[in-house]
């Protein structure tokens, strides 16, 4: 690596020569390396760009040294390292040294990791993989892959029993503006920010995804099409109303909504997501910020 400028590559193992000093590790749910264990050994980890740190993150949001994870009495700590783009805890930012608590999440650039510590660390391990199959790690709500499968079968049960279905599509506005004006780590923050206010309001038996990129779904089951709309409509003021700052900056963010109902002729989920996409579209062409379907 050649002056300042930056490669994207991978993150690399934990060095073998470090005593192990307890089982707890970091485990990777967003980024290149989706999934990967990093046990904490010895008694100081570092995160960065630089080759000399323990875990490597070649990223162009990444400092040379960015974060240190640091163990002391069998506590474990983390601190950032005066970094560029700053390091969060738990979507914080950290200004001094924090407590690490087990399921809390450290977002270093590009990557965020999780922080596991426990009797078995394997088991816990192997059960944030399984909800990695599941969830969306950025915003820590339902997948795709897990969105699909669900609509699948309630469409296949609401056909069987005769009972009512109802699909929100939705997306941020001019979210490239939001990149652009901001950096992509607003848009990250964005994004997980509107998931975390919208997921309270989700019931139990619904399906609350993310489809991909800054668009989202919502199943629900047997709510009639009058109340999805309603609903639509609810969460469209929630976002408009809500506060989104960023590094003590405000942004401006609303959604468009797109609501549709299941007909007899639906089979196929993607035939279902397409109307909703499709009332979507006119919402965005019809000057966004609004609900049609």
């Amino acid at each position: 690596m050649a002056g300042h400028e930056t490669r994207v590559t991978t993150i690399r193992r934990l060095k073998d020569q470090i005593k192990v000093s307890g089982e707890s590790c970091l485990v990777e749910i967003h980024g290149p390396e989706l999934g990967k264990k990093f046990v904490i050994e010895g008694d100081e980890l570092s995160i960065g760009r630089d080759e000399k740190n323990t875990i490597v993150i070649d990223l162009d949001n990444v400092s040379r040294r960015h974060a240190l994870v640091s163990v002391r009495e069998g506590k474990f700590f983390v601190n950032d390292l005066g970094s560029t783009n700053g390091t969060y805890l738990n979507d914080d930012e950290i200004h001094e040294e924090q407590p690490l608590r087990s399921g809390d999440l450290v977002k270093v650039g590009g990557a965020i990791f999780k922080f596991l510590q426990g009797g078995n660390i394997e088991t816990l391990y192997h059960e944030e993989i399984y909800q990695l199959t599941i969830s969306d790690g950025l915003t820590q709500i339902n997948n795709k892959r897990y969105f699909l499968e669900y609509l699948e079968r309630e469409m296949g049960r609401c056909h069987r029993y005769n009972r009512s279905l109802s699909l929100i599509m939705f997306d941020i506005d001019h979210f490239k503006v939001i990149n652009d004006t901001n950096g992509h780590l607003a848009g990250d923050y964005v994004l997980r920010e509107l998931a975390q206010t919208l997921k309270p309001r989700i019931r139990r038996e619904e399906c609350f995804a993310r489809y991909g990129g800054e668009e989202f779904a919502i199943v629900m089951p047997e709510a009639g099409s009058e109340n999805a709309r309603k609903f639509g409509e609810k969460i469209r003021k929630m976002v408009e109303d809500h506060r989104f700052s960023f590094e003590n900056k405000d942004i401006s963010v609303t959604i468009s909504l797109g609501v549709a109902d299941l007909t007899g002729e639906m089979t196929e989920p993607l035939q279902f997501i397409k109307l909703a996409d499709q009332n979507l579209y006119k919402a965005k062409k019809g000057g966004r910020n609004k609900v049609i379907g």
